[in-house]
């Protein structure tokens, strides 16, 4: 795959020729004649080359005057794979207007957020994706509502407030410009056969302006929402679900009944989250207290189980070394365990630094117990949300129990991030966050790296002196110093971080089996 593969026409031709799903999300067809836009894998005879166009985004689709397929419906195709892989200016963009900036925060938002004027980051998209950031807003917001409407019994007014309109009537506007149906005629248009294999729930989540009686302390789940996450085959979910599981703080997180389960801190409210591995999607249950959140809700859950990787791509790269190729060939299509809260993560990793699992989840357990915000889990054992750093930050360090010097390290980090000094969140440059890392008492390469890997989504972050690395490079005959392994590894960029997932594996730590 390749940056810009939209402009390479012959390519395009020949993948919707083969249907070949492993470009969905990277370009999209436009059909001339009928005006219609599908995603390469469409299972319609294809039209003929003189009457296609192609784009690079579902926005620009929209934008161009073309309506959603009904038969592929690229609109929920897995996200481009380039805007994960990537730091500059354009995939920071992407990145914070699908964690909802845009529709919080406006344009001015989001560019100040990235350092850039409103002109410049409007200029960058249109160039990179033919649409500014108000069309990818507002294509998200249409996705969102077309699966309120499609898999909820939610009413149509209640649907678009949730999805982030500011009125009805625009609502109405969208989903007919980009579905050619209104929202009543595609919820009639549901096949039964879907709504037979889909939770179709009513969701009291509060919607804006109005509020639930809950008790004095304590955060309610009022409601929930079950939908698929798409990915691109194939995923091997033993070491995505099982690091999840094998770390889950208890009160946060929990693996219960064949799901990965865990609280959400969420713009307008809070969430529980159930996500079950399946063949070829993510079963993904959601409780929200506020229905505004369910797009950023999504966004964060995909982005924890790295569904918009490319596999193929990933795996032919690190194929090319004789003695990786066995491990991909053995389990091919791992993924990067990542997370739903940046800080969270950081927190988390100087809570870990030269001691044990258990160790680690005992020591965040206390701080969710002391200091997080109380939840009610009618469904399971979640009790917290996982503190804040502006509540960290007011912790005594001699509470703490752990060494003087972690203590200094610890009270660090929390300052800085709830001082906004520090920022992780998804529209951070990558190489000066870890600098900025380093720069922090007690932070060595190991936590900078693997805090770029699983926090900031870096593909290419790599941990030359993590122990179980070099145990597993000794034995599959790879150098084990970290500076001769830190060569060799320069072979397998830009997805390092994926190699040490594959060398992890070899591994018997629960980290690497899912749980039964």
């Amino acid at each position: 795959m390749q940056r810009g593969m939209h402009t390479d026409t012959e390519r395009c031709v020949r993948a919707v020729r083969s249907k070949d799903a492993r470009f969905d999300g990277w370009f999209f067809t436009a059909v001339l004649t009928t005006r219609i836009y599908c995603r390469p894998s469409c299972p319609v005879v294809p039209p003929k080359p003189e009457n296609m166009t192609f784009h690079p985004s579902a926005a620009a689709c929209q934008q161009a005057g073309f309506r959603a397929c009904k038969r592929c419906r690229p609109d929920t195709s897995p996200g481009s794979p380039e805007w994960n892989r990537r730091a500059d200016l354009t995939a920071r963009a992407v990145r914070l207007i699908a964690d909802g900036v845009v529709d919080r925060e406006g344009v001015p938002g989001l560019a100040d957020r990235l350092g850039y004027s409103t002109r410049q980051v409007e200029r960058q998209l249109l160039a990179e994706l033919g649409a500014g950031p108000l069309a990818l807003a507002r294509a998200q917001r249409a996705q969102t509502a077309r699966l309120l409407v499609e898999t909820t019994a939610l009413p149509m007014a209640d649907i678009a407030f949730a999805a982030g309109f500011s009125s009805i009537r625009t609502f109405n506007d969208t989903v007919r410009e980009v579905y050619a149906l209104s929202p009543s005629e595609l919820r009639t248009r549901v096949p039964k056969s879907r709504a037979a294999g889909t939770t179709r729930s009513t969701v009291t989540g509060t919607t804006p302006g109005t509020t639930t009686g809950t008790t004095p302390g304590t955060v309610t789940t009022p409601g929930a929402l079950s939908l698929r996450l798409p990915f691109r085959t194939p995923l091997n979910p033993d070491n995505l679900f099982g690091h999840l599981a094998a770390t889950a703080v208890p009160g946060v997180e929990e693996w219960r009944d064949g799901a990965y389960r865990r609280t959400l801190r969420l713009p307008y409210g809070h969430g529980i989250v159930a996500l079950t591995p399946h063949p070829d999607h993510i079963v993904c249950r959601l409780t929200l207290s506020d229905l505004r959140d369910l797009t950023v809700a999504i966004s964060r859950c995909r982005r924890l189980l790295d569904l918009d990787a490319d596999p193929a791509a990933i795996d032919d790269q690190l194929r090319t070394d004789p003695l990786l190729a066995p491990l991909v060939d053995k389990a091919p299509g791992r993924r990067v365990p990542r997370t739903v809260d940046e800080a969270e993560f950081a927190v988390r990793a100087v809570l870990g630094q030269q001691v044990s699992t258990a160790a680690a989840r005992t020591h965040a357990a206390r701080l969710v117990a002391a200091h997080g915000d109380p939840v009610d889990d009618p469904e399971g054992g979640l009790t917290h949300l996982f503190p804040s750093a502006t509540a960290l930050a007011s912790v005594d360090p001699e509470t703490l129990a752990m060494p003087r010097t972690r203590r200094t390290t610890f009270t660090t980090l929390v300052s800085h991030l709830a001082d906004g000094s520090l920022n992780l969140g998804v529209e951070c440059d990558w190489a000066e966050t870890r600098a900025g890392l380093l720069a922090l008492p007690g932070f060595g390469p190991w936590t900078a790296d693997v805090i770029a890997m699983r926090a900031l989504g870096d593909p290419d972050a790599f941990l030359p002196t993590d122990l179980g690395i070099r145990r597993a490079a000794g034995e599959l005959g790879l150098p084990s110093t970290p500076a001769a392994l830190t060569a060799r590894a320069a072979a397998w960029r830009p997805w390092r971080a994926y190699a040490v997932q594959y060398l992890w594996a070899t591994d018997s730590h629960p980290i690497n089996f899912l749980p039964v």
